[in-house]
């Protein structure tokens, strides 16, 4: 996944965004979402992370609905 693909979802794996937007590795973005370091959404048994706030954070515009 891109960055631009990541601002074209509302919603992110935890994987993905440690690593496009913090360039971490899969265990340390997991370790970041579970400190509260960046906002995540249970659902089930599965954990994804909302796009928005972290592009807010960093300055990024979101592209929702935008052609890829």
């Amino acid at each position: 996944m891109t960055l631009d693909e990541a601002l074209s979802k509302p919603t992110v794996s935890v994987q993905d965004a440690g690593k496009l937007f913090f360039n971490l590795s899969r265990n340390a973005a997991y370790d970041a979402a579970k400190r509260g370091d960046f906002q995540t959404i249970k659902i089930g048994g599965k954990i994804v992370v909302p796009v928005a706030p972290i592009a807010a954070k960093l300055g990024l515009t979101m592209k929702i609905g935008a052609a890829v």
